[in-house]
């Protein structure tokens, strides 16, 4: 079998979500949004998909390397393609690899008709979520306030959730960051759901030492879960500096560049409790069970940056410590279990007992709606 068409279809859609200028996801007006569909066809007619890939260095760079290749050679084309990064790396990022790579696994489940979590090795079928919040905002009945976050912490907990994440307010907010306020929220949080709620903070990145180990010891005093990533994550001594000084866990790192090579270093250099990792971040599933494999080999647990179908099959294929799925991210003017159009359900199905299960049809199990998508194509290379 081998690869004998790339192509990335771009269809438009509507959205609520709007982003700032920093790249936070908010509620917002409804407007017209667009999205990809990166299809990988073989000789075969067996086909493997994933959303989100960027056009441009798909044709460019992807599709002249893939012509001709047997698609089940996934660990030769991840690592092909991750060579070619040295020279290419403002065009090639780790999210084209990741849809690439996420593309072939799909690909290969469908043609031997089985889930990806099975190829991987399946360890469970289900895993627990926690809400992950989006970041703070200014909006009345949003998340706006600490009593607002407690009260949407509250409506997850109503609806099955039994760990809440809080992702607290982050610039273009003009008075933010602020230390006291984070920890306002998480108090409140607290507060509101009782001690039986596990409960996890993600903040601003780039806090100093002192204001991080500030946040971290408040955290301890209301019996938070972990702490995630509240520096910059290059400082990698500023991560063993404050580990040493806390005994909530330290979760990191999530977004450095690096791929596994960063996480070991984290891991020998003890710069965190909990690795972490997730499809996107990383270059795909191929990479991505690296981490897993790696945090196994020193003992240290691993929790999955994200949602999405890449990263729940990846979490029930983990036979070590990866304790929850991240759901959202969450809004309370937001309905989550509402599919996107290109969909006919969700990709994270989540039950009244706070567990998300993994989809048994064949690939990633994404259940696409072909027509919305032809309907609504605006271009296809």
């Amino acid at each position: 079998m081998k690869i004998v068409d790339v192509t990335t279809q771009v269809f438009t859609y509507t959205s609520k979500i709007v982003y700032d200028a920093d790249g936070h996801a908010h509620p917002g007006p409804e407007h017209e949004a667009t999205q990809s569909l990166l299809r990988i066809i073989t000789d075969e007619g067996v086909e493997g998909y994933c959303f989100g890939a960027d056009p441009e260095p798909i044709q460019r760079i992807v599709k002249p390397m893939l012509i001709g290749e047997d698609p089940f050679h996934r660990e030769r084309i991840w690592q092909r393609l991750k060579e070619r990064q040295r020279l290419h790396l403002g065009l090639l990022s780790d999210r084209v690899l990741a849809a690439v790579d996420m593309a072939l696994w799909d690909l290969a489940g469908r043609y031997l008709n089985q889930p990806v979590y099975k190829l991987l090795g399946a360890y469970r079928e289900k895993v627990k979520a926690y809400a992950s919040t989006m970041c703070g905002d200014e909006l009345e009945g949003g998340l706006n306030t600490p009593e607002a976050y407690a009260d949407f912490a509250e409506q997850c907990k109503e609806r099955g959730y039994k760990a809440f994440k809080l992702h607290t307010w982050m610039p273009p907010i003009p008075w933010a960051p602020d230390p006291k306020m984070d920890v306002a929220a998480c108090r409140a949080v607290r507060e509101r759901v009782g001690d039986d709620m596990v409960l996890m903070l993600d903040p601003y990145h780039y806090y100093s030492r002192e204001e991080a180990l500030y946040i971290g010891r408040e955290l301890e005093k209301l019996g938070f879960y972990w702490f995630e990533e509240p520096m910059d994550e290059h400082g990698i001594s500023s991560y063993v500096w404050l580990a040493e000084q806390l005994d909530i866990p330290i979760v990191g790192p999530e977004t450095a560049e690096g791929k596994m090579y960063t996480r070991a270093e984290w891991i020998v250099r003890g710069a965190s409790d909990i690795s972490r990792g997730g499809v996107w971040d990383v270059g795909g599933i191929t990479p991505l069970m690296k981490i897993v494999h790696l945090c196994e080999s020193f003992g240290v647990r691993m929790e999955v940056h994200g949602g999405g179908a890449g990263n729940l099959h990846v979490l029930c294929a983990m036979g070590i410590p990866g304790e929850y799925y991240e759901r959202g991210l969450l809004h309370p003017f937001l309905d989550y279990e509402e599919p996107p159009p290109w969909l006919h359900e969700i990709v994270d199905p989540m039950d009244d007992e706070g567990y998300v299960h993994v989809s048994q049809r064949p690939g990633l199990g994404l259940n696409i709606n072909f027509d919305y998508i032809e309907a609504h194509t605006i271009a296809k290379v």
